[in-house]
């Protein structure tokens, strides 16, 4: 991505294009999920349905995002007109033939026209990847999608079968495995009705509502502009069940607030990546993939959803926690209590918006119509929004939201089509099927190590899937030997879960880094290393309720208490070791003594957060959980002394020179 994503709002015709695009894209999706017969005899298959879809959408990548930063903003060149109108009608003619594409097995066989208009329809998205994503996202988007090409000369484990460059072609725009694979059929299926309940939630007061719950909150406290951006995504991704559309929602009010008290540009917008990702890890909504979760299991989502609640509070627990110390480090303080709304006369001003959530969580959990739901919210919302006269919408602002919803839309359908030809690549050379099951067999029977090569193939497959399709793979492939190593199929099924996840803050994929940066008007790579570090609990906290189903509540309640209790201070010290400031020790300096603080304290939190026995592996066989326990106290405590003896050396130090100074 560039150092600042920008977009151009198109007036006039190609303006009015826009907002038709994103009103016929919504109206196309209620078709497909309510059975409208918009499109009377034609039947809209799948396929169909998403060529439609990215026939209206991909080409409004081309008018509303530049292609340089040379670019001109205020109209719209004219060879952005030519990909956009070349977009339409190659989306267009695969639509209007998908039904013979697909008798005939055009993805296997195709005629020289379709393989033709799938050369040019592939360089389309890569541009298109290429405007939304930036540079990188492409580059590996284009290596990976050419790697069935040169499969049969690739070494060992990443070896596959070989393709044909024109049957490569076809196949990842023809087949329903590749480009209009899983990630656009989620987007077709899930995810436009919560980019549109996000954006509407933001044109609307909803996310400034919540936002001035946040502020009122914990805005006065130290790093407190931070804080309100964990609180507030914690509140809005909790519901909206949506990554992207929290990170907008709520990023544009917390990131210019974070920049203002001091933080770094990249630091906020990493902030809000992480607190937008592990939003949707808490319930009550938890986004889709808790519902395929509950099906797997057999269990009811209410059951899903309180396993999630510890985990989901430890790793928000842990942020808040780096956040602190870093505004310690550098000395930020919280906002003024003037600049801060009242909690009361804010509850006064949007309690209509609750109304909108519980429609929302109504029909999320009760009438488990996740896919409708954000539309039936969002009818709410609007309704509302019209009662509300300090959030009325005008016909200016209307076009304005609607305008905003084409771009993100848009840019959102470029990105999970280009993603889609990583699937396509693992698919058609068969890596999907042995690349699991490798690093499976080369784990052995060491739960930790099994555990590893687990993370490790999540994070592969989240990288090119959406977090539901990533899910479901592993959960077939990977979930048995887990559970067959004696670990609880709750948590085994929200490890996977949590590091399918872990691909939307680590680059080069990111995607809420991707969302983030626009607003913060910092690099998506840097934001994306900024959010690695400070989401490092996000990283731990799946193996810590995997090895101790105590924390996802399968256990005694005094077991659940005992482990839930240590696990948090161990995440305290732990999340303390990495930003290098604890309360009530300080900063711990590069100095071999605030080092070695720094080591034995980050260890004494994993030993608190990690079981004994078995499951520990790594020589702690022999260790119950209270002798893991004790070893971590007695680490920590090590650490603490370390560190108030440095601070000792170098505070002796400090006034020796002082004495010398004249």
């Amino acid at each position: 991505m560039p150092e600042e994503l920008t977009y151009r709002a198109p007036g006039g015709v190609l303006g009015a294009l826009v907002v038709v695009a994103a009103v016929l894209a919504a109206a196309v999706v209620l078709n497909q999920q309510l059975n409208l017969g918009f499109f009377i005899g034609k039947t809209l298959i799948d396929t169909r349905y998403l060529y439609v879809l990215t026939a209206l959408l991909l080409p409004v990548v081309f008018l509303a995002y530049p292609a340089h930063g040379g670019a001109p903003m205020g109209r719209v060149p004219w060879y952005d007109v030519v990909l956009a109108v070349a977009t339409f009608a190659g989306c267009g003619w695969l639509a209007w033939t998908a039904e013979r594409a697909l008798s005939a097995g055009w993805e296997y066989a195709a005629p020289p026209l379709a393989i033709g208009l799938s050369a040019v329809l592939s360089l389309l998205i890569f541009e298109g990847l290429r405007r939304a994503g930036g540079w990188i996202l492409a580059l590996i988007v284009v290596l990976i999608a050419f790697y069935p090409v040169v499969a049969a000369e690739m070494p060992g484990p990443i070896r596959g079968l070989p393709q044909a460059l024109p049957d490569a072609i076809a196949y990842h725009i023809l087949s329903s495995e590749s480009a209009f694979g899983i990630p656009m059929r989620a987007f077709g299926q899930i995810v436009v009705g919560f980019i549109v309940f996000g954006v509407a939630l933001n044109y609307t007061g909803g996310g400034k509502f919540f936002n001035d719950i946040a502020f009122a909150m914990v805005g006065q406290y130290r790093g407190g502009a931070a804080q309100v951006g964990v609180v507030s995504s914690a509140l809005q991704g909790s519901i909206s069940g949506s990554v992207i559309s929290n990170v907008i929602s709520s990023g544009v009010v917390t990131i210019p607030a974070m920049k203002r008290t001091g933080f770094a540009a990249d630091y906020a917008g990493g902030v809000e990546a992480v607190a937008s990702t592990g939003a949707v890890l808490m319930p009550p909504v938890m986004g889709s993939t808790a519902f395929v979760m509950a099906s797997f299991l057999g269990r009811p989502y209410a059951d899903i959803a309180l396993a999630a609640a510890i985990p989901g509070l430890l790793f928000y627990f842990g942020l808040m926690v780096q956040i602190d110390a870093y505004a310690a480090r550098r000395r930020l303080s919280g906002m003024a209590r003037e600049e801060l709304p009242r909690i009361g006369a804010t509850m006064r001003e949007g309690w209509l918006y609750i109304a909108v959530f519980a429609v929302l969580v109504y029909f999320m959990l009760s009438e488990q119509q996740e896919a409708m739901a954000p539309f039936y919210a969002t009818g709410v919302l609007l309704v509302i929004n019209q009662v509300m006269p300090q959030h009325r919408m005008t016909l200016g602002k209307a076009r304005e939201f609607l305008g905003a919803l084409g771009r993100e839309l848009s840019a959102l359908v470029a990105v999970l089509a280009g993603v889609g030809f990583i699937v396509g690549a693992f698919s058609m050379t068969g890596l999907s099927g042995t690349l699991a099951n490798d690093l499976v067999y080369l784990a052995g029977d060491k739960p930790i190590v099994l555990l590893l090569m687990g993370a490790v193939t999540s994070f592969i497959f989240g990288m090119g899937m959406t977090v539901t399709a990533c899910y479901i793979f592993l959960a077939i492939v990977l979930a048995p030997p887990l559970v067959k190593a004696g670990m609880d199929p709750v948590a085994v099924h929200m490890f996977i879960l949590y590091w399918g996840m872990i691909s939307f803050i680590t680059p080069p994929v990111a995607l809420a880094a991707f969302a983030a940066a626009p607003i913060a008007k910092a690099s998506y790579f840097r934001i994306g290393w900024q959010a690695m570090k400070l989401g490092s609990i996000i990283y731990i906290v799946p193996f810590v309720f995997v090895l101790n189903p105590a924390l996802v509540l399968r256990g005694t309640w005094d077991e659940i208490v005992l482990v839930t209790a240590t696990a948090f201070v161990g995440v305290f010290f732990a999340a303390s070791a990495v930003q290098g400031y604890m309360i009530g020790l300080g900063a711990m300096r590069t100095t071999p003594l605030g080092v070695a603080a720094r080591v034995l304290i980050g260890l004494g939190g994993l030993a608190l957060v990690m079981p004994g026995g078995k499951l520990a592996g790594f020589g702690f066989e022999g260790l119950g959980r209270l002798g893991m326990d004790g070893l971590g106290v007695a680490l920590a405590v090590l650490g603490v002394l370390a560190g108030r003896l440095d601070g000792r050396v170098h505070d002796a130090a400090r006034r020796g020179i002082l004495e010398k100074t004249p």
